[in-house]
């Protein structure tokens, strides 16, 4: 037995389901939570109580990073193995998977494969989008290379970065982003505007070199050169968006046409504040009296999920909510007071039918990378595609994920979480999250809440600022 094997088996035997779908003790019922681990059988109340008692138990949380740990650093095979353990069954839908293109991509794993995992949410979500042109993916990475090059104080690398980014969009590379755009005069403005910005970023580079290492002049230059690298990939952003074929819309089969559906992309804001009164969120030793979370929500890549979660929340059906958990793995919430561990204002959905509370269902949404368009109602390993890539892969802080029932991938309701991710937990090319759950959008301001927002504290609020013409109503 290897280290890894060994670490694995000593705390699942200790802690085998804090990170699982317990039934809850309060109220009898099935509260949804991510699972890592298979389990032999259903768990008794006696064993559910003692887990929930577990989920607050600091050596308990050990074993389950341990676990965690173990299961991830083991050896691709055994990935592997696990994924083909259950062969494919015959799932209700097998939609949208281009095979060929599907041996194409082979070698494009899981998230974070190679030296460093991306875990830009604005990054990842400007990957997400449908387009296909080499030349704006080509400056897309050169400009997201600054970012790293200025924090870790590659003064160099940086200037030469912002020199090579002026070139593409001086030259002949900018002439075929422009052909390839909606309307090629709008994305000329754009690298216009682009190119401009750039050169304050260099100006402030060149005074972070002048200045003394460890300088308040040298701090000031560097935010200096943050703040513009973030203007010029804003615009970058938009150039990208207008790319996007006229009338796109991402294929979903049509039985699922009576669940809402988000057809582009949307925003939400989320306030939350501390469960005990006057309480303050602690974040790197600054008070705040709420927390204030800025959400982009996809739906070029989960339109159902999406189109879910942006429908509740336009509802208010998350408003006065409490956070249901919180273990230093995910946060989560979306299970409403009674019976039922969903939304249930809704008509279900005829092909997946309702909850034994009447609940509205999604079906488990997945879209690996290279496909045409989600498959549904199944897993990347169920489909025999254990380790592909999928287009948001759970490699960000704040990744928000679509809780479901373990054994049950059509079981998710309004239960969404948001994962509290961490590079040393998930090692590069072995995320056990992606093509098992949805991931159907990142935090994109205000991530840093996560750490303080703990199980009783309240969602006072949440509402879609933005993008709510996408969704389409059934």
């Amino acid at each position: 037995m290897n280290l890894a094997s060994a670490i694995l088996v000593l705390a699942l035997s200790t802690a085998r389901d804090v990170v699982a779908f317990t039934p809850s003790t309060s109220t009898k019922r099935t509260t949804a939570k991510i699972t890592l681990f298979d389990h032999n059988q259903a768990l008794s109340n006696d064993e559910s109580s003692s887990i929930r008692s577990k989920i607050n138990n600091p050596f308990a949380n050990f074993c389950a990073t341990a676990a965690m740990t173990a299961m991830l650093w083991g050896s691709p095979a055994m990935i592997a193995e696990q994924a083909f353990q259950h062969p494919p069954t015959s799932p209700i839908v097998q939609m949208m998977v281009d095979k060929s293109s599907s041996i194409a991509n082979a070698k494009e794993k899981a998230s974070g494969t190679g030296s460093r995992v991306n875990k830009d949410p604005e990054s990842l979500l400007r990957l997400g989008l449908p387009i296909k042109n080499k030349e704006v993916r080509s400056l897309q990475e050169t400009l997201e290379n600054i970012k790293y090059d200025i924090g870790s104080k590659r003064k160099s690398a940086a200037i030469d970065g912002a020199k090579k980014s002026k070139n593409m969009l001086g030259g002949k590379q900018a002439e075929k982003i422009a052909i390839a755009c909606q309307t090629p005069k709008t994305c000329t403005e754009y690298m216009k505007q682009m190119d401009e910005e750039l050169d304050p970023l260099i100006e402030a580079m060149k005074a972070s070199e002048d200045a003394f290492t460890g300088s308040d002049q040298e701090r000031e230059a560097l935010d200096k050169a943050y703040k513009a690298q973030e203007k010029v990939v804003d615009l970058l952003t938009k150039l990208e968006e207008q790319m996007i074929p006229p009338g796109y819309e991402t294929p979903v089969p049509p039985q699922y046409s009576d669940l809402p559906q988000l057809k582009r992309r949307a925003k939400v804001e989320m306030i939350v504040k501390k469960g005990q009164s006057g309480a303050q969120f602690d974040i790197n030793g600054v008070n705040f009296p709420q927390a204030k979370m800025i959400m982009v929500i996809d739906g070029y890549t989960a339109p159902v999920t999406g189109g879910n979660f942006v429908d509740l929340v336009n509802k208010g059906f998350y408003d006065n909510m409490k956070i249901q958990r919180s273990d230093g793995f995910v946060v989560q919430t979306g299970d409403p007071e009674g019976e039922a561990f969903g939304y249930t204002g809704g008509t279900p959905s005829k092909s997946i039918g309702a909850g034994p509370h009447g609940e509205r269902l999604i079906p488990t949404e997945i879209f690996v990378r290279g496909d045409k368009g989600p498959f549904y109602e199944t897993t990347i390993e169920d489909e025999g595609r254990g380790g592909e890539a999928t287009v948001l892969p759970f490699s960000a802080y704040g990744a928000m994920g679509w809780a479901r029932d373990e054994y049950d991938p059509n079981s998710g309701s309004s239960q969404f979480f948001w994962l509290l991710f961490d590079s040393d937990l998930t090692p590069a090319g072995k995320n056990v999250l992606d093509g098992r759950y949805p991931c159907f959008g990142y935090v994109v301001e205000g991530s840093d809440f996560l750490q303080d927002i703990k199980e009783g504290d309240v969602i006072v609020s949440a509402k879609v600022t933005d993008g709510l013409q996408y969704l389409k109503q059934p």
